[in-house]
């Protein structure tokens, strides 16, 4: 797996996911970036390359799952053209398996889940030439038995294999709160295990910037 990347002039970073990445940024209060993790790296990109006059673009869709990111990979991935992107998926694509029954159509289980991906991350690859950030699907869970936790990690450890086979930079997210759980008690992460407060966006943002060593 990558160890960092290395930032050049009018370079373009995509980040791309669900609703964890999206983070509200089409209100106006919070063009372009959103209000969360996409908002905290890509200001202090910025501020810290101003030289480099390097491109940020927030593409994340609430709700989305891997199904819909290959639904609308063409337009919002490698139309941008980017230099590197970085992915956050995986959390709808389980929470669908324990919704209500008329929304588990859209559940996306993990044979499906790893083959997409790849596929995907190969198109960008062949097409771009990008450098790859992938970002483990989380929750904010101290309880080991809870289902949806156990489930979510044949996707943290698909994340975990692609990012060997591609190459690229792994953010380990779930590794790092599951440490970092023990001392900070779940609901002052988040209201619902999934989302996070705004400070542990902040602190998604600084695992980010780390992992990557910018």
């Amino acid at each position: 797996m990558q160890s960092k990347i290395d930032l050049r002039a009018n370079q373009t970073i995509v980040f791309i996911g669900d609703s964890i990445t999206d983070a509200d940024r089409n209100h106006p209060a919070y063009r372009p970036f959103g209000f969360g993790y996409v908002h905290f790296v890509g200001n202090i990109l910025l501020a810290t390359y101003p030289h480099l006059d390097i491109s940020v673009i927030n593409t994340g869709i609430n709700g989305n799952t891997i199904r819909d990111l290959a639904d609308r990979w063409e337009n919002d991935c490698i139309k941008h053209e980017p230099d590197v992107l970085s992915i956050l998926i995986g959390i709808n694509d389980v929470w669908r398996q324990y919704a209500e029954p008329e929304r588990q159509s859209a559940a996306v289980y993990p044979v499906e889940y790893e083959s997409t991906y790849r596929q995907l991350l190969s198109r960008a690859k062949q097409r771009c030439n990008c450098r790859l950030v992938l970002m483990e699907p989380f929750m904010f869970c101290d309880d080991r038995r809870d289902q949806i936790f156990q489930t979510l990690q044949k996707y943290v450890q698909a994340v975990r294999d692609l990012a060997r086979e591609f190459d690229a930079v792994l953010v380990p997210l779930q590794s790092w709160i599951d440490e970092r759980i023990k001392h900070v008690p779940a609901e002052k992460w988040s209201l619902d295990s999934v989302h996070p407060h705004v400070w542990a966006h902040a602190w998604i943002a600084q695992r980010w910037l780390e992992a990557t060593g910018l």
